[in-house]
This record gives C-alpha cells, sequence and structure tokens, in this order.
C-alpha cells in the first residue's frame, strides 16, 4: 500500500455485513490503498438471530413476537467500533481517513465524524441516512419523501415489542423475494440477488434507528462530505436523499458534494467500478 495516500473505512448498512464492500475493496487495493470493512456489533459475526427464524417453516407469529437477541446493541458500541477501525487504518496510509457509510450505516458515518474529525480526510454516505442535528433514522423512514420505500413492507414485527427491524432474510416465498430484491438489488440478477442475500442478518438492533443525530459545524461540518445519490433506489428514495443532503447543508451551512450512480440500492454490487471512481476522487 502507498502511504502517502489516505485509507479508507468502510460501514455497512442494515442487516448486511463487511462483506457487502468485497468488490469495492479489492479494487481499492489493487490502485494502492489500504481499506478495512467491519462487521458492526450486532450485525455479520456479532449478530444473533431468534430462534423462531431458525426453524423452518417460519411460524410468522413466533417470529413476530420474540424478543431479538441483538436489542441490546447500542449506537454508542458501533461508534466505538468504528473509532478503533479508523485508528488501525490511519496507521496504514498518511495518517488520514476516508469514511464510508452504506444506507443505515450513515448513522454511524455522523457521530464518528464529529468525535474524531481531526483524523478524517473526507466522509461518504453512499445513499445513506445523512441526518441533521435532532433527527433520528426512524423519523427519516416514516418522512413524507421516504413514502414509496418498498423496505417497511418487508417487516415482519413490531420493533418496540422484538427490539429490532425484523424481517425474513431467509424467506422462499417468491412474492416476499421479488419484493427485497426490488428494494435492494433490482440492477442484480437473480443469483446475484441470492448470494447477496445469503449474507444478512435478520435483526438490526432498533435503539441505532431511535438515537438523534448530531452534528456541529465546528466539528462535522469542518470535514469535506460527500454523497452518492442512486438514482433508481427503492430503499432510501431519491426524494428521501435530496431531502437529508438539503436539510445537512442548511443546518451546515456549506454544501455536500453530490455524485450519480444510476443504480439501485447496492452500488457495491451492480456498479463497483463506478463507485471507486467517485471514491479515489473523494481520497484527493
Amino acid at each position: 500500500m502507498q502511504r502517502d495516500k489516505p485509507a479508507f473505512v468502510f460501514i455497512h448498512g442494515a442487516w448486511h455485513n463487511k462483506a457487502t464492500w468485497h468488490k469495492v475493496v479489492d479494487r481499492l487495493e489493487s490502485k494502492g490503498y489500504a481499506a478495512i470493512a467491519l462487521d458492526l456489533p450486532g450485525a455479520g459475526e456479532y449478530s444473533i438471530s431468534p430462534e423462531a427464524f431458525r426453524q423452518r417453516p417460519l411460524d410468522p407469529s413466533a417470529f413476530a413476537t420474540e424478543p431479538s437477541p441483538n436489542a441490546g446493541t447500542t449506537q454508542e458500541q458501533r461508534n466505538a467500533a468504528v473509532c478503533s477501525a479508523i485508528e488501525e487504518a490511519a496507521t496504514l496510509g498518511n495518517g488520514k481517513v476516508v469514511l464510508v457509510g452504506h444506507s443505515l450505516g450513515g448513522v454511524t458515518v455522523t457521530p464518528v465524524a464529529e468525535s474524531v474529525p481531526e483524523q478524517l480526510h473526507a466522509v461518504v454516505y453512499v445513499t445513506a441516512f445523512m441526518l441533521p442535528t435532532g433527527m433520528m433514522a426512524v423519523q427519516m423512514i416514516q418522512h413524507e419523501t421516504m413514502s414509496a420505500a418498498l423496505v417497511p413492507q418487508l417487516f415482519m414485527a413490531d420493533p418496540e415489542q422484538v427490539g429490532a427491524l425484523r424481517w425474513d432474510v431467509a424467506s422462499t416465498d417468491p412474492s416476499y423475494r421479488a419484493l427485497a430484491k426490488a428494494a435492494f438489488y433490482a440492477d442484480l440478477s437473480d443469483e446475484e440477488t441470492d448470494e447477496a442475500m445469503s449474507q444478512l442478518h435478520c435483526d438490526e438492533p432498533v435503539a441505532v434507528a431511535l438515537q438523534e443525530s448530531t452534528m456541529t459545524a465546528e466539528r462535522f461540518g469542518s470535514i469535506p462530505r460527500h454523497y452518492v445519490k442512486c438514482q433508481q433506489d427503492q430503499a432510501i428514495t431519491l426524494s428521501g436523499q435530496e431531502h437529508m443532503i438539503s436539510a445537512v447543508d442548511n443546518t451546515m451551512g456549506n454544501a455536500t458534494q453530490v455524485h450519480f450512480l444510476n443504480s439501485s440500492h447496492s452500488p457495491f454490487y451492480s456498479r463497483p467500478d463506478e463507485l471507486v471512481a467517485i471514491l479515489i476522487e473523494a481520497a484527493l
């Protein structure tokens, strides 16, 4: 790796894990950039499925009511994990890091950037929740600009009751899987979608969606920020993306650099080369 370049740290979105980024990480490393993708607390290798999820055929009633083993995961734990990854990544490059978050991973990018702005070269939100101060992800999910989003139609439990945003990532129901594909992977083949879904966990800790965003112009606003708009996204709608960018720009008093991809919600799978080109631009 070339130590005159910033390194990258990648944060996955809800229900996903670090494998999300493998195509992007491989391409960046081939161009001399160091990159770290991690599983967040409560996700990937740290995720525990409810017993009802492991019983097939699925009992919808049991699945809808069993408390989540991941319910105790906090946003503070996720912030700490990412800060540790940033410290490690900084030693692999020029001492600065480009922090990249996808989807719900954006709610971790913001507090980490507010906490350690001096360690960051830039932040990049890839069709992610970039929330102004005082807003929670759940409020954005319910915002009028997100009314056409498909993800809430997948939910199979009351988040307050089970402590998680829960859906059946292992469902074999064709219509349900088609809905998931449309939400997350509309520009992938069925085979690619099946592979992507095989990596998912069913419970995303609801506490992270209930954490109010905090950002200040002096700290968060001092970091160059980029937003990758995914123009065919049906998980975080284009109008939702635009609303968040406008709200943060107004709050910070400066502009987000916006990039465009003609992709669905998962460009790290469907448009990795184009996404890497944007990330390298952010690293310059």
